[in-house]
């Protein structure tokens, strides 16, 4: 035989009896990494703490990287060492007070036995919420069992009898009792038209511009063709590297007369002259070709929705893709002529655009762009991170959040907007928002995502409340104040239930004019999803 050198087999640790492992996924940007460490660090000395209290053990699953100057795992290779030299029956949770990327985690998580649990801290300062709503995302796609638990300090009864009863029995269920299958539906115009709007997808097809996948590590965002196909979607792969090249043929004019535009319409924009902490000229101009060539590239290819990934592809290119994105999600917005100068491109109506290329927005965007439209009502939709919230005035009032880009309509009007330079710790060539705070009125929201092999959709009511203005600069404040925020107050669902059922970090927004067109209008929507043979839910209280 030939004398083959055959590998080792592998050998993992045994688990030591009381001791608990965490593991802490953090951001691919050194500087995003560096930041947040110290939130970090007071979050597992928390943790740590609560379950010596329930008499358990804590080994931290990897060590601080002095030289680096954090204790992240911060690449997916990195994650797969982590793993390997962890037992892979012992019990372990995923401890994050930041945004992390799910993939550094998914190959361990995949292979690991014993139980998991994520848990995150309640603050707003840095979004560790939103990087656990991600991570069970993308575990419910994966097909991996977890639980999640959330706290301010871990120093509450809720949270340390979670602890407890997640220590003992290798599971922990929260309330979700909100949560309903969807009932026979009436037959009244709002199901027949949604259920028009579903064949008429199925027949003529939509097809959605992906500018690269993945972004941020979001494995639940991207959704696989054999489950969009099926509903009429079709995707159209398309390099970010395609969107500069078509930038650098948009003219100075045609980006300052984006800019003009703008100007006349009573955008705010709080420039300066320091490249490296404050909003330019220069970088908003590039953001302006970034908009007019999107336009350009999904004319050339018959879009009906686009995607731009901007994170991690373009952050070291051009300045960031909000304030584009913002403005394609608009009815009303700068005029964008082809290249001959012959054709308004999408005149008259947003060109929708999931953010950061969720394709779970993507779907829920397409639909409701068109029946929005067919019903007569604004089709302008974005998504927001579910980022945190407090009680306010005896009312759970979230706040939701996004990197910058809501269309203008959603805060009353461009002259009720501003944009502000993207933070340096993760935008390190700057550029501008599409901010403002979010018009109080009546919304639909919803998350379209994967789930034992299947595509689901929630979808509820919400109220987007308006704050006094010193309430609104503290929960800013708490959070990152340059980026758009929504009070909203869910109807009928609580913080926990909310928190324990979402299965993304993002959710998707859509004002009606009132209550009652807001019912008809989820109405209509649930039919329509329901004949493209997606599994509806309904969450809270909605009267159909």
């Amino acid at each position: 035989m030939p004398p083959y050198t055959l590998p080792q087999p592998h050998r993992t640790p045994v688990a030591e009896p009381g001791t608990v492992l965490t593991v802490a996924s953090g951001d691919l940007r050194p500087a995003a990494n560096l930041t947040c460490w110290p939130a970090q660090e007071k979050l597992e000395k928390d943790l740590t703490t609560a379950l010596a209290g329930l008499g358990w053990t804590v080994r931290r699953g990897h060590a601080v990287d002095a030289a680096k100057g954090h204790g992240f795992i911060d690449s997916q290779r990195a994650g797969i060492e982590v793993f390997k030299k962890l037992p892979r029956d012992a019990p372990l949770i995923v401890v994050e007070a930041v945004w992390q990327y799910s993939h550094h985690l998914l190959a361990g998580l995949r292979d690991h036995r014993g139980p998991v649990l994520v848990v995150a801290n309640w603050s707003g300062e840095f979004p560790g919420l939103v990087g656990l709503l991600n991570l069970a995302g993308s575990l419910t796609k994966a097909g991996r069992a977890y639980s999640v638990l959330w706290s301010a300090d871990f120093t509450d009864a809720w949270a340390r009898d979670g602890l407890r009863t997640w220590l003992e029995t290798g599971t922990l269920t929260h309330d979700t009792g909100h949560v309903r299958p969807l009932p026979p539906l009436p037959a009244d115009p709002e199901t027949e038209l949604g259920a028009a709007l579903a064949r008429q997808l199925r027949e003529e097809k939509a097809i959605i511009g992906v500018f690269d996948e993945g972004c941020m590590g979001m494995y639940n965002a991207v959704i696989d063709d054999e489950y969009l196909n099926p509903l009429g979607i079709y995707k159209e792969r398309l390099s970010q590297s395609a969107l500069v090249a078509e930038m650098r043929t948009v003219t100075d004019a045609e980006a300052q007369a984006v800019r003009d535009w703008l100007d006349e319409a009573g955008l705010t924009f709080h420039t300066g002259a320091d490249e490296a902490t404050e909003l330019t000229d220069a970088q908003l101009l590039s953001q302006f070709r970034m908009y007019i060539a999107a336009l350009r590239i999904a004319d050339d290819f018959g879009l009906d929705a686009v995607g731009i990934q901007y994170q991690q592809g373009l952050k070291d290119t051009v300045p960031a893709s909000d304030l584009a994105e913002g403005l394609l999600n608009n009815v009303h917005r700068p005029p964008v002529l082809s290249r001959d100068g012959t054709r308004e491109l999408y005149a008259g109506a947003p060109l929708p655009h999931f953010n950061e290329v969720d394709e779970g927005v993507a779907v829920d965007s397409l639909v409701t762009h068109r029946l929005w439209t067919a019903m007569g009502l604004d089709p302008a939709t974005t998504l927001h991170d579910v980022r945190w919230g407090e009680e306010y005035d005896g009312r759970f009032v979230w706040v939701f959040e996004i990197s910058g880009a809501v269309p203008a309509s959603h805060h009353g009007g461009y002259d009720r907007s501003y944009s502000m330079r993207q933070p340096p710790m993760f935008f390190p060539l700057g550029g501008g928002t599409l901010s403002g705070v979010s018009r109080p009125g009546e919304i639909v929201w919803s998350r379209v995502f994967l789930m034992d092999g299947a595509l689901h959709v929630d979808l509820g009511r919400a109220t987007a409340v308006e704050l006094p203005e010193e309430e609104t600069r503290r929960r800013l404040d708490a959070t990152t104040p340059q980026w758009p925020i929504m009070h909203a107050v869910l109807h009928g669902v609580t913080r926990d239930q909310f928190m324990a059922r979402h299965r993304a970090n993002h959710l998707n927004v859509v004002y009606a004019p009132d209550a009652a067109t807001a019912g008809k209008a989820l109405r209509a929507k649930a039919a329509l999803f329901a004949h493209l043979g997606v599994a509806v839910h309904l969450c809270g209280d909605v009267a159909l």
